[in-house]
């Protein structure tokens, strides 16, 4: 071979190796720290009905408490106003461990700093991190995140369906040990995710893309039953998993192809999956919104195929990130609001290219594990929370028993 053909030969293989994608491990800082996610949330637009009651957000200190799934001894957190009209401004902020009906360990209150400042303004339609703090987060544990606010912005970003209390306060109370006269709602406000430090270089993060079935609808408050939850305390009992994290970005009445009380899946695929920190895996489990919100005049096969191309969609961009794809099946809804013989025939229409395609890097049959082996198209009894469409606390947990650890395993 010529030299020069040569030399063009390993210029293709350089370039083929700098461009092909790789592992993808926890993130590294030009520190050289490994930082992965262990908690997030998906940014929606507040409604009347998640906002806070007068007088809201002027005045006032927001805690609210997340349920992280890896520890680490360094942390940050993300703060987003990925639906403000203006900018908000975050006076102070703190995290501390979190005691009972919104109390702090005061031990534990830590300030958080942003560019070595005390407050920060994130412009609208941003979100930002603070500054790195020196924290004893132990894995599956509560985190009080509280801020100092004096108003909010012109739209407020928001997620609805939290399944965990947020507690506010009039005036300044960020150090309280325990918020005065709070106020409580279930709902989280303009926090978005919060990363750890991992002393192990192939520590990861595992994303969890759905709807109100992975937001957890129907299981109990505070009581981290879902099945992320499940999941990651599986992960956690396990040598070989217990440096992952789970990031749950499920939003209730999700869809892929059309927005609804989030944008669609499509649309926020860069933000909820893409852009995390350290994720190596994606569990997609979406589609029964599309198939149970078209009626009338609607073609519920063209919608199934649509589905199972959007599925395509989601494969392609996530693997030209070096993420791997595990497509969950639909679960019954025989008997629901959704319920029809149409619907049902959609369903099982995804859930067999979902089986047989071979596109997804792996299959995890929550259908199986959740249906009625008498009446496949319902919730098994023991699984429904009693709306025949969303399973309860042990109906999630046989979803993520029914998970094979393996496919976290590098």
């Amino acid at each position: 071979m010529k030299r020069e053909q040569v030399f063009v030969a390993s210029t293709l293989i350089l370039l083929t190796e700098l461009f092909v994608p790789t592992v993808r491990s926890a993130s590294k800082d030009a520190k050289g720290a490994h930082w992965l996610g262990t908690w997030a949330s998906s940014p929606q637009l507040a409604d009347a009905k998640s906002l806070p009651l007068a007088p809201g957000f002027a005045d006032c200190t927001l805690r609210q408490v997340v349920h992280v799934s890896v520890g680490g001894t360094r942390i940050r957190v993300r703060f987003s106003n990925a639906f403000g009209a203006t900018a908000l401004t975050i006076v102070s902020a703190h995290v501390a461990k979190a005691e009972k009906n919104g109390a702090i360990e005061p031990a534990s209150d830590q300030t958080l700093s942003f560019l070595g400042g005390s407050s920060v303004t994130i412009p609208a339609g941003a979100l930002m991190y603070s500054d790195p703090v020196d924290f004893d987060l132990p894995s599956l544990s509560d985190l009080a995140v509280t801020m100092r606010l004096n108003g909010a912005p012109d739209a407020v970003t928001a997620h609805d369906g939290s399944r965990a209390t947020s507690y506010l306060a009039h005036g300044d109370a960020v150090s309280a040990p325990e918020l005065p006269s709070p106020q409580t709602v279930e709902h989280w406000y303009f926090l978005n995710g919060v990363d750890v430090v991992s002393n192990q270089t192939l520590a990861a993060a595992v994303v969890t893309l759905g709807d109100s079935i992975t937001d957890g609808k129907n299981s109990t408050t505070n009581g981290n039953g879902r099945w992320p939850d499940d999941l990651a305390r599986r992960l956690q009992a396990a040598k070989h998993t217990a440096s992952i994290g789970v990031l749950n970005e499920g939003i209730g009445g999700n869809r892929l192809l059309h927005d609804g009380l989030g944008p669609n899946a499509l649309a926020r695929l860069d933000r909820d999956v893409l852009a995390q920190t350290g994720v190596h895996w994606l569990v997609l489990f979406e589609g029964v919104n599309d198939i149970g919100t078209c009626k009338n005049e609607c073609d519920v096969d063209s919608i199934a195929q649509d589905v199972i191309g959007a599925y395509q969609q989601i494969i392609v961009r996530a693997h030209s990130h070096g993420i791997r794809v595990y497509g969950a099946t639909i679960t019954p809804f025989g008997g629901s609001f959704y319920a029809s013989p149409s619907a049902e025939r959609a369903r099982q229409t995804v859930n067999r290219w979902i089986r047989a395609s071979g596109r997804f890097d792996a299959v995890i049959d929550f259908d199986a594990a959740t249906r009625d082996s008498s009446n496949p198209s319902n919730l098994a009894a023991e699984a429904d929370s009693g709306d025949h469409l969303h399973p309860q606390d042990a109906g999630y947990k046989r979803m993520t028993d029914s998970i094979a650890l393996k496919l976290f395993e590098k």
